[in-house]
């Protein structure tokens, strides 16, 4: 003769959950989208949700588009600048030597050379 607690190995909530409890699951559509290197990826959405023109590919990470034959291209990642390379963009050589001429005269004069 077993004995025990009839509901032992059971948590709240549980049991066989069907539309009964949950309700009518919204009416659905699967849009597939492609990504550069080809993979396929099918993502449901609800009928009156507006569908994005884009989706990262959760393979590669690529942005993924609806159209098979032309998918987005990736993304240009741009190198590393160093500041000293954003500085190079902003000022000429002439302006960083008439730059550097101005602040060794200001530490000249301090100095009372």
């Amino acid at each position: 003769m077993a004995g025990g607690n009839a509901i032992r190995g059971t948590r709240v909530g549980a049991g066989p959950m069907g539309e009964a409890e949950r309700g009518e699951a919204a009416p659905r559509r699967r849009v597939a989208f492609w990504c550069a290197q080809a993979h396929e990826t099918r993502v449901s959405f609800a009928d009156e949700a507006e569908v994005p023109e884009l989706w990262d590919c959760p393979r590669c990470g690529l942005p993924a588009g609806q159209d098979q034959t032309a998918p987005p291209p990736a993304p240009r990642t741009e190198p590393y600048k160093t500041h000293l390379a954003y500085v190079r963009e902003r000022r000429t050589d002439a302006d960083g030597d008439a730059l550097l001429e101005e602040a060794l005269a200001k530490l000249r004069a301090r100095r009372g050379a």
